[in-house]
């Protein structure tokens, strides 16, 4: 368990302490490093980051490592410093005009394009007091703008200044298209190319050369040059992930992964998505938050030998028996010249042109490898889920639907007149899950949104922001856990005291499209972008809608949004098939007042009874147990099927629950009243 420390006593005294316990590495090694484990999240268990430092420290020198870990954890790297944008934005600009850059692009990445960013990489939200999890800032000289989705529109709004940075729905308008139109003739424009996919630099080398201007790589990123408390990389260690979860040794993903490689005429792959590499290795890590990622890269070749590019300390030769001979590995810095030999062979080599950094596809280029630009061949089986990973996923959401469940029942007790706040939610929620079997942690930051907090589609409360949940509006909370088992995601919308007919109206429609899309069938082929509509109907039937998707892949404890699956309004190329996982979330969203979202994961599976259609046919398994507010269900806008669905899912809900429930008397009385059927 994470403990509390005693005050630290100094390096000289932690030297003293080192020697005596034979740990060969100095005071001063032994902070650096642990300057990399503070800047990745804590672990459950201290011991898991103990270890890499010393097999078992124990007193006064863990109490030091412990001590020393808490100073460095809290240093201010000054993400969270909201009024401090006009100050670095100033010397951002100064130091391109240094470098006789026109301009500098600053999305919201890292070297590895996953949604979920270590602090070291959060260069946008340090610029521009943005936090949102999409994003990119283009700066110029004498302008700014920042993009974002609609997610996002009104978070921007309020942690911004548009006296800096003109906000623009990214959308609508185009962050290339914006560029294009400010760029002057003859200027220099740079990017990090570790930072960009080629796609994402294609698109914006485009725009320059359309206006005159030249887009530069640079060899660091200036806004590192500028961000004295930029933390270091994170430090995690790295552990397997063992086959009665995972349901395939890495060998047998290893080698059908190389085939698909092979077949796409390619010699070898070049991996840097961390799901990828840690579903490919049956490996798990926290360098980030919310996702057991490592942070490496990889290349695999099409005999199934694969290259791991990882720092040594997380500690990797623990790691050798899992690996087995066909996994050697190497530190970060030897990426360059393993694909310069792959170069020099003049291999062809596979590389994710939306996923992957522009470097190394820059890279094996001039070193004049033949490049082909194809999808990351593990996203698609990765989102394939076996039998172990699909029996895991429902084990991990009926435990994770008892702790919801608890939550709502402690909810249910309010009437809006305790003063208990958004903050404080949270924090309940997430005591209820702690206790369950196989829980690692939060899948994303809790959304806790009360009123008109819970329009804000990816709010995140704050201690400014916190609001109490007060009698007469909507609390919407999205929450989700990490369980060795499976990753879990759900939301759920109640209405605190008594709703309005408003409250009853919106919620319904978004019901009805919820229960639209569980209830498909649908043709083998069919994608999500062709099923989005299904859960949009009732809303454009009133002349509302929502701008997200409605649904997003989700891993096996793993990212919590995963593709290449989707149901969105976007188009998307990935059929739906069977052993995947997607969210059906519809919502509505009034600006000012309240948000709601009904959030089930689900499976897609054969329909059930058409196993010998002409066609074949595919389905939607619910796998998320938690009852629905039924306080908020208009029974007159309701059709006797979708009742009969209501009133069928609650009643799995009862079956799957109530067992866990039986040392919760109280809880168990209330989920029978809130699943309870409506007459149809």
């Amino acid at each position: 368990m994470s403990e509390v420390s005693d005050a630290y006593q100094g390096d000289g005294r932690l030297g003293e302490l080192l020697g005596a316990a034979g740990v060969p590495e100095t005071a001063a090694e032994v902070r650096e490093l642990l300057a990399g484990i503070a800047a990745a999240p804590r672990p459950i268990d201290d011991d898991e980051w103990l270890r890499l430092i010393a097999p078992a420290p124990a007193g006064v020198l863990r109490g030091q490592l412990v001590a020393l870990y808490e100073l460095l954890a809290s240093a201010d790297d000054g993400i969270e410093e909201q009024d401090a944008s006009p100050a670095r934005l100033a010397d951002l600009r100064a130091e391109l005009k240094r470098r006789g850059l026109g301009g500098f692009i600053v999305p919201l990445a890292d070297e590895h394009q996953g949604e979920y960013v270590a602090r070291r990489s959060r260069r946008l939200a340090w610029l521009t007091g943005f936090t949102g999890s999409a994003g990119i800032a283009l700066i110029l000289a004498e302008e700014a703008a920042l993009f974002t989705d609609g997610r996002y529109t009104l978070q921007i709004e309020q942690q911004t200044d548009g006296d800096l940075y003109a906000r623009h729905h990214i959308t609508e308008t185009p962050p290339d298209g914006w560029l294009e139109a400010h760029l002057t003739k003859g200027m220099k424009v740079g990017f990090d190319a570790w930072l960009h996919s080629a796609d994402q630099r294609a698109r914006f080398a485009k725009a320059c050369t359309r206006a005159g201007a030249e887009l530069v790589p640079v060899d660091d990123n200036p806004v590192d040059a500028v961000w004295q408390a930029q933390p270091p990389r994170p430090l995690a260690p790295i552990v397997p992930h063992p086959v009665r979860f995972a349901g395939r040794e890495s060998g047998d993903k290893r080698r059908a992964v190389a085939a698909r490689v092979k077949e796409a005429g390619a010699a070898a792959v070049f991996l840097s998505a961390p799901d990828s590499i840690a579903w490919l290795l049956n490996l798990r890590g926290a360098d980030v938050k919310c996702a057991p990622l490592p942070h490496s890269f990889a290349i695999l070749k099409d005999d199934g030998q694969l290259q791991w590019f990882v720092d040594a300390r997380k500690p990797v030769a623990e790691l050798a028996e899992h690996l087995g001979n066909e996994v050697s590995s190497a530190p970060p810095e030897a990426l360059g010249a393993a694909l310069d030999q792959l170069a020099a062979q003049s291999a062809a080599v596979q590389i994710d042109p939306a996923g992957a950094p522009d470097w190394a596809y820059q890279r094996l280029q001039a070193g004049g490898a033949k490049v082909i630009k194809k999808e990351d061949p593990c996203a698609l089986p990765k989102a394939l889920k076996n039998e172990t990973e699909l029996a895991g996923i429902r084990a991990a959401h009926n435990r994770d639907g008892l702790a919801l469940t608890r939550f709502l029942h402690w909810l249910a007790q309010l009437d809006g007149t305790e003063g208990i706040t958004e903050l404080a939610a949270v924090e309940k929620l997430a005591g209820f899950r702690a206790g369950g079997a196989h829980y690692r942690g939060p899948s994303f930051d809790t959304i806790s949104g009360a009123a008109a907090n819970g329009a804000i589609v990816h709010y995140r409360v704050t201690p400014e922001s916190d609001r109490a949940l007060e009698a007469g509006t909507l609390y919407l909370v999205d929450s989700g856990g990490q369980y060795l088992d499976g990753t879990t995601d759900v939301t759920r919308t109640v209405a605190i005291g008594t709703p309005t007919p408003e409250h009853c109206d919106r919620f319904t429609r978004v019901l009805k499209g919820h229960i639209a899309l569980a209830r498909a069938c649908f043709p083998s082929g069919t994608t999500g972008t062709q099923l989005d509509s299904l859960a949009r109907q009732f809303l454009w039937q009133a002349g509302l809608d929502y701008d997200h998707g409605t649904g997003h892949g989700v891993g096996a404890y793993l990212n919590v949004h995963e593709g290449p699956q989707r149901i969105s309004k976007h188009p998307s190329q990935a059929a739906l098939e069977p052993g995947m996982i997607v969210s059906n979330e519809p919502g509505y969203y009034k600006a000012g007042g309240y948000g709601i979202r009904i959030e089930n994961l689900v499976s897609v599976i054969a329909a059930p009874g058409l196993e010998n259609s002409e066609r074949a046919t595919l389905a939607f398994e619910t796998l998320t147990m938690a009852p629905i507010d039924r306080a908020l269900v208009d029974r007159d806008l309701m059709t006797e099927e979708e009742l009969a669905w209501l009133n069928a899912y609650h009643a799995e809900v009862l079956a799957c629950l109530t067992p866990g429930l039986a040392e919760l008397p109280e809880v168990a009385d209330w989920l029978n009243g809130a699943a309870a059927p409506i007459s149809l």
